[in-house]
């Protein structure tokens, strides 16, 4: 396998993470899907009946063979065969109408779990706080609601069901084989230990194996992900090739972890495969002996029947084998999937929340300390306080902790010391909900979902009317910009916003802000150039947007950074100026030099 070095590009082979060693098997986790067909019991349980009528069907049907050869067809009864005969089909039609219900209410059981489970993982990545997204990729987050969900779908419309109705055959199989001839049924009983060691043997390695092919299944849809999102650098810096031969080990892995399951379930299935029909030709000797042997009254009909219901009874032995499989890789989905819906969010809200009310917008940093990794700090120190209604600039060179400051008000993360105050009260103390309620952000790059511009304006109002989101940019004055597009406000923004240019996409950002009326507002400034005209349009936006709010902008623009109450200016994690525009020039220090750094890159 190539090697590379990983700072060449984020297209990289992760190692497989190290788990605990688990049972192949976990009791636990099983108790716990089991809790998810709770609130479907009605269908859980017709499903059981079914499932208990087709474990009593098949072997029923294998010992009327017996009672047809020692009955009718020995004493030539010809009506007596006839009768025999229609039970037998009579019976097998109704094999046939239960296999029916049977397949179709373990889809329905099996539909409605899934996507009680679906949305139960949707809402929790909802209430997930952002550390977690910033340290999981999104192919794997991805995997958790398809492949891991699919494979829980098969556990519980095909293992579990496929399972108990192939141990109901082996019970009948063995009751009627026990009623039959007991001697026979005990060499019968014998082999069985055979099936249980071969089953005993494989079943830790089939579990690492199927771990080991939804890891890898996980890093190459992440790998993916990544790869799509980012095919403008790609192939801006033509990387294709690079990226293609990184991707390529990633499959390879993949395709091996793959053969090494394959194998391993071909070696565990193959001796089961074999050991059928060594059981069946012992049992042919063993049973030829006795009907031919006067000591015993074993006839030719007990013969047959136990040729058949010995049939019934490994035959499930090869089937739960298969279906051992596929459990084990639903055991695996599982356990990544309960791992996602155990996590807590790292952002604990208050056990006793109180209301709020109206926010005043008072916003004050006291002695704050802030990290993202232990013992690493990338804000320090920090103190200030934003008045109500007042535009706090913060400038300072990439990774000087501008954005770590926004991300902490916005109560993205909380402060590992220090006090950071909202109208006087702890954001600790507020519920996450009703801060961002009064709170509108506009981040840097600007996201759009798919829909229509009035949809995404009006995701900072779900209520608002039509009328309402159109006024919203009348007030911005872009309403003629947006009336401007195909469409209008009906026009399709495409994926990601593709459809409207920086600028457009922008101005719908500050659109769904406005339309939020937030107390506070949160702007990181797009550094994406535009036009001259649509850069003044949205100046005259942002200052009307600004006005009468407390304001936090990580600034990119001179003329935010004029009109702003206090500029703040941030390297290494402090604030080492603050102070307005004008104060900071006649200062000359650190915000000087920026300043006319600035300038210079303006003009050029």
């Amino acid at each position: 396998m190539s090697t590379m070095n990983s700072q060449s590009s984020q297209l990289t082979l992760v190692a497989p993470k190290k788990r605990e060693a688990q049972k192949p098997l976990n009791l636990a986790i099983i108790r716990r899907l089991f809790g998810y067909m709770r609130p479907h019991a009605r269908l859980r349980n017709w499903l059981f009946f079914v499932a208990f009528l087709r474990a009593v069907q098949m072997p029923v049907l294998a010992a009327m063979f017996g009672w047809i050869i020692d009955g009718p067809i020995k004493n030539r009864n010809y009506e007596g065969v006839l009768w025999w005969t229609g039970g037998f089909a009579a019976l097998s039609l109704s094999m046939a109408i239960v296999m029916h219900f049977r397949m179709h209410l373990a889809m329905r059981l099996g539909e409605a779990v899934v996507y009680d489970m679906r949305k139960q993982i949707f809402d929790q990545l909802q209430r997930l706080s952002m550390s977690y997204f910033d340290k999981t990729k999104v192919g794997r987050i991805i995997s958790r609601v398809t492949s891991d969900v699919e494979a829980l779908r098969r556990g519980v419309q095909e293992v579990l069901f496929v399972t108990l109705i192939g141990m109901g055959w082996m019970l009948v199989a063995a009751a009627l084989m026990a009623w039959v001839d007991w001697v026979l049924f005990l060499a019968v009983l014998c082999l069985v230990p055979i099936a249980i060691w071969i089953n005993f043997i494989f079943r830790k390695r089939l579990s690492k194996a199927y771990r080991d092919v939804q890891e890898s299944f996980s890093r190459v849809t992440s790998t993916l992900a990544e790869s799509v999102m980012g095919i403008r650098v790609t192939q801006g810096f033509v990387r294709e090739d690079v990226n293609a031969e990184l991707f390529g080990d990633l499959i390879e892995d993949h395709s091996e972890f793959h053969m090494t399951a394959a194998q391993t379930s071909g070696q565990f299935r193959g001796m089961l495969e074999f050991t059928k029909p060594l059981f069946l030709a012992l049992l042919l000797m063993l049973g030829g002996y006795f009907v031919l042997s006067p000591e015993f009254d074993t006839s030719v009909g007990d013969l047959i029947m136990f040729f058949f219901l010995a049939d019934m009874f490994f035959d499930p032995i090869t089937n739960i084998g298969k279906q051992y499989d596929t459990a084990l890789s639903a055991m695996a989905g599982a356990e990544r999937v309960f791992e996602l819906l155990d996590r807590e969010p790292a952002i604990e809200e208050p056990t006793d929340p109180k209301p709020i009310g109206r926010i005043e917008g008072r916003v004050e940093f006291r002695d704050l300390w802030f990290e993202y990794v232990e013992d690493t700090p990338v804000l320090r120190d920090i103190n200030f306080v934003a008045e109500p209604g007042q535009t706090i600039a913060l400038v300072g060179q990439t990774g000087s902790g501008k954005s770590s400051t926004i991300n902490l008000i916005a109560k993205f993360y909380l402060p590992q010391k220090g006090e950071l105050l909202i109208d006087g009260r702890d954001i600790r103390e507020i519920e996450s909900h009703e801060l961002h309620r009064q709170m509108g952000i506009v981040l840097q790059k600007n996201f759009l979902f798919s829909g229509t511009v009035m949809e995404n304006i009006r995701l900072g109002k779900p209520e608002a009317s039509d009328a309402q989101v159109i006024e919203s940019a009348r007030q911005l004055n872009c309403k003629d910009i947006i009336q401007s597009l195909p469409d209008g406000f009906n026009t399709e923004v495409g994926e990601r916003g593709g459809n409207l240019s920086q600028g457009q996409q922008q101005l719908v950002c500050f659109c769904r802000a406005m339309l939020a009326d937030p107390r506070i507002l949160i702007l990181d400034e797009a550094t994406s150039a535009v036009d001259p005209m649509t850069e003044a349009r949205i100046q005259e936006a942002l200052h009307v947007l600004l006005r009468d709010r407390t304001s936090f902008v990580v600034a990119h623009r001179l003329s935010t950074i004029r009109d702003a109450h206090t500029v703040l200016v941030v390297d290494d994690g402090q604030i080492i100026e603050r102070g307005t525009h004008h104060e900071l020039l006649e200062h000359g220090g650190v915000y000087a030099g920026l300043y006319r750094s600035f300038i210079r890159a303006n003009e050029s």
